[in-house]
């Protein structure tokens, strides 16, 4: 397949989102224990992100913990809180070498306290690139941000900040973790689930999404590229009709 895909394509998307799903299954495939499987996703991770950069896409979020993985057994949160503070610890450097601006959006209080400061310390760290965003979503889950935004909108109305006529999407925009940050263009999810899984539940209204059967832990470069491809193929029309758009 010839790539279409090249550096400062005007119609590449800005802002791709990815569900990493599979890698547990990944990993039960080749008898491997599960831990394994998020050990190889890593390596997809790294080369996501280093296409990314050099096509140019402006912003990378993923999706790398949800909220409702807490409830997964504690033997491999724990495993996994190990292994995210290990790879920032690893990686930053090299995201910082290549201009790669790190963020996280979610409710990262509940991260634990060494990993959380790892974490904050590669934001910290990469805040002044000028490269590739890449966003993680951690203890990410999107009913409980737009329930957030609507009680602080909620307080702002009792003391009088906003009025209820006054209160538009601009509004509820402001209050989510993604303020700064432009909805996303194309949502890809790995594994051949046909779910949203609570993930950029707002920001997600005029997306294109992409399903592939791949597993995280195999998406590189040929699946990415597929991906990117069938967007660069599709008519977004925002709800007009073609001529319009045209």
């Amino acid at each position: 397949m010839k790539d279409k895909i090249i550096e400062g394509n005007k119609n590449l998307p800005k802002h791709i989102a990815i569900i990493m799903d599979g890698n547990g299954r990944w990993a039960s495939k080749r008898n491997l224990p599960r831990i394994a499987g998020h050990q190889e996703g890593i390596n997809s991770v790294r080369e996501i992100v280093r296409l990314s950069g050099e096509v140019g896409i402006k912003y990378l979020t993923l999706y790398t913990f949800s909220k409702e993985n807490w409830l997964r057994p504690k033997i491999e949160v724990n495993a996994l809180m190990k292994l995210l503070s290990k790879t920032i610890k690893k990686e930053i450097n090299e995201l910082d070498r290549n201009n790669v601006r790190l963020q996280i959006i979610g409710n990262i209080s509940e991260i634990p306290k060494k990993t959380r400061e790892n974490l904050l310390e590669g934001v910290e760290k990469t805040k002044n690139n000028t490269g590739l965003t890449l966003v993680l979503a951690l203890s990410y889950g999107s009913r409980e941000e737009i329930l957030n935004a609507v009680k602080q909108i909620a307080r702002e109305v009792e003391t009088g900040k906003y009025s209820l006529e006054n209160i538009n999407e601009k509004t509820i925009i402001n209050k989510l973790y993604t303020k700064k940050i432009p909805d996303p263009d194309l949502i890809i999810r790995t594994s051949g689930e046909f779910r949203i899984s609570n993930f950029l539940l707002w920001q997600s209204a005029y997306s294109e999404y992409y399903i592939t059967s791949v597993y995280w832990p195999a998406f590189r470069k040929e699946e990415y590229f597929k991906a990117i491809n069938s967007y660069l193929n599709r008519e977004r029309r925002y709800g007009k009709i073609s001529e319009q758009v045209k």
